[in-house]
């Protein structure tokens, strides 16, 4: 059930009440007691996703996963960005660097 929003028009007070969609307005202000309340606008319903399921590809089909994996080239399994087997460059210390500028 929505919560809406009330404006009496004779005395200015807004209130809120927590009614149904099917239930018929208010029409007297609980304040004064005139019959000069108008529904305002809603700023609709908030929407809070939580979990996970909220991407694209969390719905996609079983035969979509496969055509899709068989697209992936056979080469990017792991080895992106670089090979994993290739020799790593040899890196000195600030102390070997220091150490070593002092033997030349």
């Amino acid at each position: 059930m929505p919560t809406y929003d009330y404006e009496c028009k004779a005395c200015g007070h807004t209130f809120e009440r927590f009614q149904a969609i099917t239930a018929s307005p208010v029409r007297k202000c609980p304040r004064c007691g005139k019959k000069r309340v108008r529904r305002l606008p809603g700023a609709g319903g908030g929407i809070i996703f939580k979990g996970s399921g909220f991407y694209a590809t969390d719905y996609r089909s079983d035969s979509y996963r496969r055509a899709a994996e068989k697209e992936t080239p056979a080469s990017a399994g792991g080895k992106a960005g670089g090979s994993a087997d290739a020799p790593k460059a040899d890196k000195k210390t600030a102390g070997e660097k220091k150490q070593g500028a002092e033997d030349s």
